[in-house]
């Protein structure tokens, strides 16, 4: 490369590594406002955020940037890496310098204020004290959309802030699978009887749960040095670089499974930021590709792996002797059948892999709804209740466990909740070819080895960033782009034994 250009590429890893800096400084705010922030700290905490939010915007959507990356954008002496740098850039540019400085401000105070709406009204099991937040954010995320622009809906526009190249045209067609297929194929299950799994509801003592997930954390491959584990209301996984990843899970102590699945779920997440290359901080290429990607990553490990009987060969004697009053005499075959057990559940996060689509399903429908204003939110508790009595055939208990549940809204997160849904269908894909790669990785999960696995995922997809797009990843790791029957395959394969369909 020519000293001039390799002089300017200095120059732009500079200026994008600062705005990382302030980016993540928001996230540390982030996590402490959902793990450690006192009741009364935020209206404090929203305004620093949405400070900070305007200075990264302002040094992102800076015109000397802007010269800066269409000049490298524009010239051919760079390498590979450098260049899809370059063009990540040069593209999150001329989509940001959309948004004004004054619009950044108002959906972070906007933002912010409803997750505090959030909080309260599940706190006190009242949408109605929400309602009014969840509007703001309504209107202001059909603004962004105008702003960003769209061919055919404006819910595209939102989808591709998390999901680049993702549609409601293609998505539509996604659920069109999952109506088809697997509603049948639940139904089926229904028809069974069902699965013993009371003793997942004993009690188990907080403080032996919490170490158990630590120590699960810990197999699957999570670096404690990089990162750590804390409590919040929502499980969720941040990070502020390649070697500062942290966690969080809940514990119910009611409910075995609640931290459980958390902590695999977020560990999943964990192990694909803390497998990014280090040394592309702040830039594209040291960046998770998107979230259906990332969502790959935390249900393989929660689902395909850690749902599945090999895994639990090498660790279920482990936690009997940690609960034996409650699993002591429980069989292994008995155990994994009860952590497979399908059943409509009102939580999504606590829902069977299966009709964990149906509550993607709900959401994908009611977010469609608002943002094209066919929808209004002081309907959506009565909207919310009757799609789960349509979908899953439930009555929801009261809105803490229905439409109150989830924080992504409160966040402004619309265009996000169809990529779990995608994760999952990727996750049983790449799985499927991780077993042609590794021919003996049954065998390495029964024995508690999974060093093989994450390094065919450290090679795979970690190391990648945003290198390739996702359809271009999915070929290169498996032939061919994502294909639903992969999920379904698993799916028939997997509970056609164990609920003897």
């Amino acid at each position: 490369m020519p000293e001039n250009n390799n002089k300017l590429y200095e120059l732009y890893v500079q200026k994008m590594q600062k705005i990382a800096d302030v980016r993540h400084s928001i996230s540390i705010l982030n996590w402490d406002k959902e793990v450690n922030l006192p009741s009364k700290g935020g209206a404090a905490r929203s305004r620093q955020v949405a400070t900070l939010a305007g200075i990264s915007h302002e040094m992102f959507i800076d015109k000397e940037l802007g010269s800066l990356l269409k000049t490298l954008h524009e010239g051919n002496s760079l390498d590979r890496f450098q260049t899809k740098n370059v063009e990540h850039s040069y593209r999150d540019y001329r989509k940001f310098i959309k948004y004004s400085t004054d619009f950044v401000v108002r959906m972070s105070e906007t933002t912010s204020a409803a997750y505090h709406d959030w909080l309260k009204a599940r706190q006190e099991n009242n949408f109605d004290l929400f309602q009014e937040g969840l509007g703001k954010i309504v209107a202001i995320k059909k603004e962004e959309a105008e702003l960003l622009g769209y061919d055919k809906h404006p819910y595209d526009a939102l989808m591709d802030i998390f999901e680049p190249g993702a549609n409601t045209a293609d998505t539509d067609v996604l659920f069109k699978n999952v109506r088809e297929q697997l509603v049948g194929f639940v139904r089926r299950i229904r028809e069974k009887p069902q699965v013993e799994a009371g003793f997942m509801h004993k009690f188990y003592e907080k403080d032996k749960q919490w170490q158990l997930g630590l120590d699960m954390l810990k197999n699957m491959g999570y670096d404690f040095d990089a990162g750590r584990q804390d409590i919040s209301a929502h499980p969720f996984t941040t990070n502020f670089s390649a070697s500062d990843v942290r966690v969080t899970t809940r514990i119910d102590e009611q409910d075995f499974g609640n931290m459980l699945w958390s902590c695999i779920h977020e560990g999943g997440h964990a192990l694909y930021e803390q497998g990014l290359p280090d040394e592309q901080y702040g830039l594209p290429l040291g960046n998770y590709l998107s979230l259906g990607i990332h969502e790959s990553q935390s249900r393989m490990w929660e689902n395909n792996v850690a749902r599945g009987l090999p895994y639990w060969k090498a660790h279920y004697k482990k936690i009997q002797d940690i609960f034996p009053n409650n699993l002591g005499e429980v069989s292994l075959s008995n155990f994994y059948k009860a952590i497979n057990r399908v059943s409509p559940s009102l939580i999504r996060t606590e829902s069977d892999e299966l009709h964990y689509h149906f509550h993607i399903l709900i959401r994908y429908e009611i977010e469609k709804g608002l943002i094209e204003g066919s929808l209004e939110c002081k309907d959506l508790r009565e909207i919310w209740n009757s799609k789960y009595k349509e979908y899953l055939g439930i009555d929801v208990s009261d809105d803490m466990h229905g439409v109150l549940q989830d924080i992504h809204w409160s966040h402004g997160s619309f265009g996000y909740f169809p990529t779990y849904s995608m994760g999952s269908f990727y996750a049983a894909q790449f799985y499927k070819q991780a077993e042609k790669d590794i021919p003996k990785l049954t065998e390495q999960l029964e024995q508690g080895d999974n060093a093989a696995l994450l390094a065919w995922l450290r090679d795979n997809i970690h190391q990648h960033g945003r290198l390739y797009t996702a359809d271009e990843l999915c070929k290169q790791i498996t032939g061919e782009k994502l294909n639903f029957s992969y999920f379904m395959e698993y799916a028939e394969e997997k509970y056609s034994g164990i609920y003897g369909l």
